[in-house]
């Protein structure tokens, strides 16, 4: 018989787990041990940090639709994962942490790195987290571990003292109190009752002005999305998370939603009359209707996500494809189309007004232009993921992605640092898709250039080797500067925000990578057209102005009253602020 270790590689293989992402230690080298035996079945995937290994976990999952698993040593190493499994748990991913523990006699003793991780973990790891005392313990702690992960969309946590991994495994013995339990789970197919569908469609087919918000729970779901909103004859908007769940080419699709969202999405939300919310957990209910002001329909898998955003008056409990497949038999399709007229023509303004905005001066370079150029060079079938900050708004509003695209950020958490691991992740998941990550150039100072090194050392394994990692490179913090400007009326703390500068391409050429350097606006297309036929991975180091705003689809009266205050409180830039500012709120557009 294996070992604990040994057996726990064994049976996440049973599950399907191919690899797993962590950084070694001494409370986990019994696991790492039987991870070296077994690498012909369950690949160990070193990262520079174990922060990296849960975000690429968390990532793993979202582009592979399957278990993302990371595993780290006792104390420190145990620590360093949250952050990325609060990513997971707060995007509902199922990923399973496997963590090592001081030896089990010495537990309670305050011995050398010993953390009481069980309840370090409960929170992040709420649905099933639990320490391994006993050999026979580990098969039903791993197959609840995988199965509730993967069942509930969340995060789970296996804690294995140092010295109960190298025990040899002994199935549970025939005898009172023992556990036999078994591997293998699909999911379930999940619709709501009848009569609950059929009051949906009433109110739906009542509706005269729909509008459709779609998350990252519609995946999957598209061609059944397009059906509803042709029947209905209204807007899709879409969630972050929800970014490559419809192609943006689709006349009525407004965009994102939100303060990094679209004019056609705002107006959208604040003329229907009825709601059908599809897989969303979107949180800010400020960009919603108001409340009573329109009916509502709400699709989530998780009935516990239901009306908490917005007062449904039918809530559905059920998975998005299954129930829109339901419901599409029992709508009728509206005769008066003025409310999609309405939303097709703003969106073709919108889209020229980016045009416009895009193409206003800056300096040296407008970050608005880099996305707009890059966006009809996106390659097919390709991964593009975001940072959290400014690189963000650019990213949800100047990209038209493409049917068999795939994007993410860090949605609900929003932390900084996930862009360039997630884009590794990605990498792993399926290396024949190109793969580009969004970032600003603090959070590269943050994690993406560890993150460089591990791509330079996996990339010539990979079937494509297009890989880009575009760097905002602005010197500043960008989205809190604005949030001190906007929303508490200071001006720029420099301290604060100013952050060291770098050559980011001669960073990547020392790693044996290639850079490629912006400096100014006619060396955007040259560069994206080098990068993207590179026959290795690319660092883009993009020298972008800080002042131009990311502009809110309105901008709220305190909100102009704060900026005001900020210039009038002596922000250091205060010239260059207002003349960009006015650029970009006073762009005309093309009306149509």
């Amino acid at each position: 018989m294996p070992d604990v270790g040994g057996f726990l590689v064994d049976r996440l293989h049973t599950w399907g787990v191919h690899q797993v992402y962590g950084y070694p230690g001494d409370g986990i080298n019994g696991i790492m041990g039987a991870l070296e035996r077994r690498k012909d079945k369950v690949r160990f995937v070193q990262t520079r940090h174990e922060e990296l290994a849960a975000l690429m976990a968390c990532a793993h999952a979202k582009f592979s639709g399957t278990l993302g698993v990371c595993v780290a040593t006792s104390g420190p190493g145990a620590i360093h994962l949250l952050n990325g499994l609060y990513d997971a748990a707060m995007d509902h991913q199922p990923v399973l942490a496997i963590v090592g523990q001081a030896g089990s006699a010495s537990i309670g003793s305050d011995y050398q790195q010993e953390v009481d991780l069980k309840q370090l973990f409960n929170d992040v790891a709420r649905e099933y987290c639990h320490v391994c005392i006993n050999p026979s313990q580990i098969r039903h702690l791993v197959d609840r571990a995988v199965r509730i992960a993967l069942a509930e969309r969340t995060v789970t946590c296996i804690i294995i003292p140092h010295d109960v991994q190298t025990l040899d495994y002994e199935d549970p013995p025939r005898a009172h109190g023992s556990v036999f339990s078994g591997a293998g789970w699909s999911a379930p197919r999940v619709l709501p009752q009848d009569e609950d569908l059929d009051r949906a469609a009433r109110i739906l087919n009542e509706g005269e002005r729909v509008a459709i918000l779609a998350g990252a729970g519609a995946f999957g779901a598209a061609e059944e999305l397009q059906q509803v909103a042709e029947l209905l004859g209204g807007g899709v908007a879409k969630a972050l998370l929800g970014r490559a769940v419809l192609a943006d080419d689709l006349p009525y699709v407004t965009g994102s939603i939100g303060l990094l969202g679209t004019e056609p999405t705002d107006w959208m939300m604040s003329h229907c009359d009825t709601l059908l919310m599809v897989g969303t957990s979107f949180p800010y209910s400020e960009w919603l209707p108001k409340e009573g002001e329109a009916r509502c329909v709400q699709i989530d898998i998780k009935a516990r996500m239901l009306s908490i955003r917005y007062p449904a008056d039918v809530p559905l409990c059920g998975d998005s494809r299954e129930t829109l497949r339901a419901l599409i038999p029992r709508l009728e399709r509206k005769r008066d189309r003025g409310f999609r007229e309405v939303i097709e023509r703003k969106v073709r303004d919108w889209w020229a007004l980016m045009d416009e905005r895009a193409h206003q001066s800056a300096k040296p370079i407008n970050p608005q232009l880099v996305f707009w150029d890059l966006s009809p060079r996106l390659p097919d079938r390709c991964v593009v993921t975001a940072d959290s900050g400014s690189s963000a708004n650019w990213w949800a509003r100047d990209l038209k992605l493409r049917p068999g695209m795939m994007a993410s950020l860090s949605g609900n958490l929003a932390t900084m640092g996930p862009g360039v691991p997630y884009a590794l992740a990605a990498k792993f998941v399926d290396s024949t898709r190109p793969v580009i990550a969004c970032v600003g150039d603090g959070a590269m100072q943050m994690n993406g250039m560890n993150v460089l090194i591990d791509v330079a050392k996996y990339w010539k394994e990979w079937k494509d080797p297009r890989f880009v990692c575009l760097v905002l490179n602005n010197h500043d913090l960008n989205m809190v500067t604005w949030e001190q400007r906007v929303m508490e009326g200071d001006p720029k703390f420099n301290a604060s925000q100013v952050i060291p500068e770098l050559d980011y391409a001669q960073y990547a050429r020392s790693l044996g990578l290639e850079g490629i350097t912006m400096m100014k606006p006619e060396e955007i297309v040259p560069g994206w057209e080098r990068a993207l036929a590179a026959k290795k991975p690319v660092v883009v180091d993009a020298h972008v102005d800080p002042e131009v705003p990311p502009l809110p689809p309105h901008i709220r009266f305190d909100q102009a009253k704060h900026l005001m205050f900020s210039i009038l409180s002596g922000d250091p830039n205060r010239g260059r602020v207002i003349g960009q500012a006015v650029k970009q709120m006073f762009t005309p557009g093309k009306k149509t």
